[in-house]
């Protein structure tokens, strides 16, 4: 797992402020992007629950740099921000199961 943590943490740190802007800037686009990176993963032979744990690392670093820029990823923020460790990771898997359908 570390070596994974390590990408996202690489990718998130190379997404230049423009993208990071488009991406964040409509909650469609943003389902979309995380999406591609779901079916990325499980391309690259990642389970439900490493793409969770992924997208848990993903949701951390959104929450604690990230404001949200609309009303969507304003409620996923507070849910995020409001909930312990399991139910940030009951929501990592359910975030998962958004994009994939």
């Amino acid at each position: 797992m570390d070596n994974i943590q390590g990408k996202v943490q690489e990718e998130l740190r190379e997404i230049t402020p423009d993208m990071r802007e488009e991406v964040l800037s409509n909650f469609s686009t943003f389902k979309s992007y995380l999406g591609d990176k779901v079916s990325m993963g499980e391309k690259l032979g990642l389970g439900e629950e490493k793409l969770a744990k992924t997208a848990e690392m993903v949701a951390n670093y959104l929450a604690k740099n990230e404001d949200p820029r609309n009303s969507e990823e304003k409620l996923l923020q507070e849910l995020w921000k409001s909930g312990d460790k399991d139910q940030q990771h009951a929501l990592s898997h359910m975030l998962v199961n958004m994009v994939k359908h």
